[in-house]
Formats: C-alpha cells, sequence, structure tokens
C-alpha cells in the first residue's frame, strides 16, 4: 500500500513515454509516404498498407516480450500472502464477498473517471486527420501531433505531484485540470482557424499539460477511494472504467466527426464538433467530481461490507 501511489505515477508516465516513442517512430516509418508528396487526408491503401503491415508485424511481439519482463517473477518476490498467519486468512475478504461491497455502494467515482476518460480521448481517433485535412501536414507531422501530447503530460505528471497537489489537495487539483482541459480544446479550435501547424502543436503541447493535472490529481483522488480490505477489487473497477471508456471514446469521437461531416461542408466545424463535444464531457465530469465526498465513500463502504460479511454468515 506504501508504494502504490508512486507505482501509479511510474506506470503512467511510461505509458506516456510509449506515445511520444510512438509517435516519433511512426514519423520515421511514414516517411516513404512523405516522400511520394501524399498528405494523411488521401493517401491510397496500397500505399498505406506496406507500412503499417511492418509496424503490426513487430510492435505486438514487443508488446508481449515487455509484459513478460516486467511480470516475471514480481509475484514470487513482493506478494505477501505467504507471510500471513492461516487466522489472518481464514476472516479475509473473499473476492464475492467484495463484488459485493463494490455493487452496494454508489460509485460516483466510477461514473466521474468514466464520463473524463470519454471527454479527454475522444480526439484520438481524429487528431490526425485533422491535422492532414485542415492544416495540410504531412503524414509525420500528424503521427507527431500524439508526440507533442505526450510531452504535455509528461511535464503536467512532474509539476502536479511535486507542486500542484501538496499546494491545492486532490480534488481541487483534479477540477483545476479539467477546467483548463476545456480551454485547451478551445485553443485547439482556435489553431484551425489560423491553419498554422506550430499553432496546433503547442495547443496539444497545453491539452497534454492539462490532462496531466487532472490525470494525476484523479488517480491520486482514486486511491483514497478505496477500502483497505477490497482495495483490489476498488482499482480493478476503476482501472475497467478507464479502460472501456478508452475504447467507447474512440468509437465516439469517430462517430461524430461522421455526423460533423454529414452537417457541414467545411472540415474544420466538422472536427470542431468533435472537440466541443469533448468540452461539454469534461463539464459534466466537473459536476460529477462535485458530488464524491471521500469521507462518504469510506463510512458507506464500511457499512457495505459490514452488512455483506453479516449476510455471508446468516447464510
Amino acid at each position: 500500500e506504501e508504494e502504490r501511489s508512486k507505482l501509479i505515477a511510474i506506470v503512467w508516465s511510461m505509458l506516456m513515454v510509449g506515445i511520444v516513442i510512438g509517435g516519433v517512430s511512426g514519423s520515421i516509418v511514414f516517411k516513404k509516404i512523405e516522400a511520394q508528396g501524399i498528405t494523411s487526408g488521401n493517401i491510397p491503401l496500397e500505399i498505406l498498407q506496406p507500412p503499417i503491415n511492418s509496424v503490426f508485424s513487430f510492435v505486438p511481439f514487443l508488446v508481449i516480450a515487455l509484459a513478460f519482463i516486467a511480470t516475471w517473477g514480481v509475484e514470487k518476490r513482493y506478494s505477501r500472502f505467504t507471510s500471513n498467519t492461516a487466522t489472518e486468512r481464514e476472516d479475509s475478504i473473499t473476492i464475492n464477498r467484495a463484488i459485493k461491497v463494490l455493487t452496494t455502494s454508489r460509485q460516483i467515482f466510477f461514473t466521474f473517471l468514466s464520463v473524463l476518460t470519454i471527454g479527454l480521448f475522444m480526439q484520438e481517433a481524429v487528431l490526425e486527420p485533422y491535422g492532414g485535412e485542415v492544416f495540410g501536414m504531412s503524414i509525420g507531422e500528424t503521427t507527431q501531433l500524439n508526440a507533442f501530447w505526450g510531452i504535455g503530460i509528461l511535464l503536467g505528471y512532474s509539476i502536479t505531484g511535486f507542486f500542484i497537489i501538496p499546494a491545492l489537495g486532490k480534488k481541487l487539483t483534479t477540477k483545476i485540470g479539467c477546467i483548463l482541459i476545456t480551454f485547451c480544446f478551445g485553443l485547439i479550435i482556435l489553431a484551425g482557424f489560423t491553419q498554422q501547424p506550430k499553432m496546433l502543436q503547442l495547443a496539444m503541447v497545453l491539452f497534454g499539460i492539462a490532462a496531466g493535472i487532472a490525470t494525476v490529481g484523479g488517480i491520486s483522488l482514486m486511491l483514497d477511494l478505496t477500502a483497505a480490505k477490497t482495495a483490489g477489487t476498488f482499482i480493478g473497477a476503476w482501472g475497467l472504467a478507464q479502460a472501456m471508456s478508452r475504447g467507447l471514446a474512440t468509437l465516439t469521437g469517430g462517430l461524430i466527426l461522421d455526423i460533423g461531416k454529414s452537417i457541414f461542408a467545411v472540415p474544420l466545424f466538422s472536427y470542431s464538433l468533435v472537440f466541443v463535444m469533448q468540452a461539454i464531457g469534461i463539464i459534466l465530469a466537473i459536476i460529477i467530481l462535485e458530488r464524491v465526498d471521500v469521507r462518504e465513500f469510506k463510512e458507506t463502504t464500511d457499512k457495505a461490507l459490514s452488512i455483506v460479511m453479516e449476510g455471508d454468515l446468516d447464510g
């Protein structure tokens, strides 16, 4: 438990490092396409297919290898299960009891995390086409947009963990991060009117910083919203909320873009519709965040745990 916050900070930092490396690597892989003078908005399949196939024939094996390296021997070295006495294990919380506690207590934070993740990642599917269609950027330049975003997030992680949270607290930090995210969506739309790639790159760095502030604040708040005896279940639920919401965000972003293209003739307006919907989603997340109460959560979870334990004993 005492190492959990450090581990989560490292994991999320490495996630962003991976995005930055992916953005830089992608721009290198697609240099052949750029050499033919083709922009990201209009790429024939026969030209796009070879470099894409080369990437996906290598990356999955690298991911599997890194997964084995990361997890090999961890359970044996760090697990405290064998050090517990038999008595402690007899009255420990089983998975069935933990799930009952999870479903019994109110899941406001689950809802907040889901809405925040959807609002934060809807641009993933449309960001690179936005750079190509609106700014006329090459495919290498649009791929690097994720790298600018990743660099911003890493900066956001650093200043938030060391300075902002100690000064302002977790909940207020998360709220400030969400507010800054909505302003950044406005900057991204404004950059589209200027059609200056440098303006978009700067907006992506600022968006990354704001996202980093909201993410670290939210993760820190998440660690407070766990009951000691069912910590694994609650953290698993928060992880499930993020994973499902991120997938839904990608789908939703593409769907909204298609709707925008059917309504507007100008590409900028179609993409702006996606960013506006993201801003609305983040504002909704702020409203839900106001209802998150750590003390109330702990009280209701302890009460739910007692009810479940008593019910199992009676049964």
